[in-house]
C-alpha cells in the first residue's frame, strides 16, 4: 500500500450536524448583530453561559467531602438514581414504593434514549417506533443506529402553527398493536407545542387501547413552566393510568449540566420482579457501550435534590430561567404584533412553551434569516429563545417579518 493511500479512501464526508453545525457557522460570522438561536442552551441577557449557583454549592460540598473518582456501578450512582426517579414520578408515587421502576443512569438524554432504543431492539424485535413530525433532530438517528425501524405520526399543523391533534390520534390508532410511541414529556422540541391535559388523557387511552408502549423523552422538567411537578404531569398521568412506560431524562437544561452528560433511562413496569430483570438487561446493554456513567454530575444532582435548602434554591433558579424565556417570548410577540400591519395572528408564539419557538418559516425563509440578518437557526424554522436577549427582540422581529413576507 502506498504511503499516501488509505483503506478508508472511499469513506464519504459526513454532512454537518443540522444543529451543532449552526454554531460552527455562527462562530465564523463577524457581523456585530449576529444571533445564535440554533442550539438549545440557556444564556443570560448578556448572552453568557450560566452556571447555576446551586451547582457551584454542590461542587463545593463534593470538595469538602473529599469525594473520590472511583468507577461507579454500571447502573450509576445510587443516590442519583433515587433522586431522579422521585423527581420524575414524585416521592410518594406507588410505583416507586412498590419497586416497579428500573432506573439506570445514562449519558444525558441522548445516551439514555440510545440505551432504551437498544433495549427495544433486543426485547421487542420487529416493533416500530413512531416519532412526531417534526421532532428533535437526533431522535431518528438514535433509533436508526440501534437498528430500530421508525415511522412518523402527525403532530404539527402548519395552517394553525399548532398541534394536529386529530392527525396525531388517527396515526396512533392506525399504528400496529404493540408499537412504541415516542412522546415529548413537556416543551415539545422543536415546536414548543404541547397537548392539553385533557388531550393527554385521550392520548393515553388511545395508547392503552392499542397496547402500545409509550416512551417519553423528558429533557425540560422544571425548565419549561418553572415547576418540576407541572412539567412531569403527562408522565405521571400515564403511570397512574396503569401503562408500562419508558422514560429518558436529562439534566442538561434544568441544572445547566450540558457537558456533564447526566441523565437516566427508566422503565415503569407492573411488578418489582419484572423491574429487577429489566434493570439487569439495561445494565448488560450499557456495559459494552460505555461501561459506567460519569460520577461528577450525578453527585451534583444527588447533592442538590438531597439537601432541602439547595433544592429550594434550585427551584428558584429554574423559575428565574423559565421566567426570562417567558419574558423574551412575550416581548418578541409584542414586537411582531406591533410591526406587522397585515393582521396576521402571531399569538402562536405565546401559546408555545419552553425554550423554543417554531416560527412557521420555511427552509428558504430560514436561510434568508441567516444570509441577510445573521440570525442562525435550524432550517425547520425553530429558534431558541434561551439564546435571545430582550434587547434583540425588535431586531429579531424585523428579521422574521422581512423573511416571512419577502421570501417565498
Amino acid at each position: 500500500m502506498a504511503a499516501d493511500s488509505s483503506r478508508f479512501q472511499d469513506v464519504a464526508m459526513a454532512p454537518p450536524d443540522p444543529i451543532l453545525g449552526v454554531s460552527d457557522a455562527f462562530r465564523a460570522d463577524t457581523h456585530p448583530d449576529k444571533l445564535n438561536l440554533g442550539v438549545g442552551a440557556y444564556r443570560t441577557e448578556d448572552l453568557q453561559p450560566y452556571v447555576l449557583r446551586v451547582v457551584t454549592k454542590a461542587e463545593k460540598l463534593m470538595l469538602d467531602n473529599h469525594e473520590n473518582k472511583e468507577y461507579l456501578p454500571i447502573e450509576g450512582l445510587a443516590a442519583f438514581n433515587k433522586a431522579t426517579v422521585e423527581l420524575l414520578l414524585g416521592a410518594g408515587n406507588q410505583a416507586v414504593k412498590d419497586g416497579r421502576v428500573a432506573t439506570v443512569q445514562g449519558l444525558s438524554g441522548t445516551g439514555s434514549l440510545r440505551l432504551g432504543a437498544a433495549f427495544i431492539q433486543r426485547y421487542l424485535p420487529g416493533a416500530t417506533v413512531y416519532i412526531s413530525a417534526p421532532t428533535w433532530g437526533n431522535h431518528k438517528a438514535i433509533f436508526s443506529d440501534a437498528g430500530v425501524e421508525w415511522k412518523e405520526y402527525r403532530y404539527y399543523d402548519p395552517k394553525t402553527v399548532g398541534l394536529d391533534y386529530d392527525g396525531m390520534l388517527e396515526d396512533i390508532k392506525n399504528a400496529p398493536d404493540g408499537s412504541v410511541i415516542l412522546l415529548h414529556g413537556c416543551a415539545h422540541n422543536p415546536t414548543g407545542i404541547d397537548p392539553t391535559k385533557e388531550q393527554w388523557k385521550v392520548i393515553a387511552d388511545t395508547i392503552k387501547a392499542k397496547n402500545h408502549l409509550p416512551f417519553f423523552d423528558v429533557a425540560y422538567q422544571g425548565f419549561a413552566s418553572g415547576s418540576l411537578d407541572e412539567d412531569a404531569w403527562s408522565v405521571r398521568f400515564f403511570v397512574e393510568s396503569g401503562l408500562e412506560v419508558l422514560v429518558a431524562q436529562s439534566y442538561s437544561k434544568n441544572l445547566g449540566l450540558y457537558a456533564e452528560r447526566i441523565g437516566a433511562i427508566n422503565a415503569i413496569v407492573p411488578t418489582s420482579d419484572v423491574a429487577t430483570r429489566v434493570k439487569s438487561q439495561l445494565k448488560r446493554l450499557a456495559r459494552p457501550m460505555y461501561s459506567n456513567p460519569p460520577v461528577h454530575g450525578a453527585r451534583i444532582v444527588a447533592n442538590v435534590v438531597g439537601d432541602g435548602k439547595l433544592f429550594d434554591e434550585w427551584r428558584e433558579e429554574m423559575q428565574g430561567m423559565a421566567g426570562r424565556i417567558k419574558e423574551v417570548r412575550q416581548k418578541l410577540y409584542d414586537q411582531l404584533a406591533a410591526k406587522d400591519k397585515s393582521g396576521k395572528d402571531w399569538s402562536f408564539v405565546l401559546k408555545q412553551i419552553g425554550m423554543f419557538s417554531f416560527t412557521g418559516l420555511s427552509k428558504t425563509q430560514s436561510e434568508h434569516m441567516t444570509s441577510k440578518w445573521h440570525v442562525y437557526m435550524t432550517k425547520d424554522g425553530r429558534i431558541s429563545l434561551a439564546g435571545l436577549p430582550a434587547a434583540k427582540c425588535e431586531y429579531l422581529a424585523d428579521a422574521i417579518i422581512d423573511s416571512y413576507y419577502n421570501v417565498k
